[in-house]
């Protein structure tokens, strides 16, 4: 009896397990990306059950990396009296804070739509150069449905392009024999 797990070619996502990571360069990568994503479940945390919530992070090399909403102020404020309302100044600036983080995250979001396009098109066109070093002949039969349509559009186009350079070259022509007396 086939299961799904035996049909698997790979094994998933695996648990990486927790070890000091002795390369710099592996060391720094890997520190930028758990901190993002260290920062990005604050965000969410904030976002969904607004929270107040202050990260502090010294990475080896003495550099300070923080995460705070709404502020500075008013997250150490709450910690050191965690029945405090804010002040009318500190909610201002929570407010402010979270619009100017909204206006963020849209940019990014429209950023990675424009990253997404530009990477599908760049892909496009490395087919099509690879399309054309093969020879027609020899992928054709390798496009998909919309791949053909569009191959079928540029070979319209270029017809057309040479048929009307062709004319152009059959009137010139003519017209220069004409002057010669031929």
């Amino acid at each position: 009896m086939n299961t799904s797990m035996e049909n698997k070619k790979t094994k998933g996502r695996q648990k990486i397990p927790m070890r000091k990571i002795e390369n710099k360069k592996a060391l720094f990568t890997s520190f930028s990306k758990r901190l993002g994503g260290l920062f990005k479940t604050a965000s969410e945390l904030v976002k969904e059950f607004d929270v107040d919530i202050g990260i502090i992070v010294f990475f080896p090399t003495g550099k300070l990396h923080s995460f705070f909403h709404p502020t500075v102020d008013a997250v150490v404020s709450r910690f050191q009296n965690p029945d405090m309302q804010l002040s009318d100044d500190t909610h201002l600036a929570m407010v402010f804070a979270q619009n100017s983080m909204n206006q963020l995250k849209e940019k990014l979001e429209e950023l990675d739509i424009k990253e997404k396009t530009e990477i599908a098109r760049t892909n496009y066109f490395d087919q099509m150069t690879k399309f054309r070093q093969k020879g027609w002949w020899e992928s054709i039969e390798q496009l998909n449905e919309d791949e053909v349509s569009k191959f079928e559009a540029w070979l319209n186009v270029a017809s057309f392009t040479m048929h009307y350079r062709l004319n152009q070259l059959i009137v010139s022509s003519s017209l220069g024999c004409e002057s010669c007396g031929v």
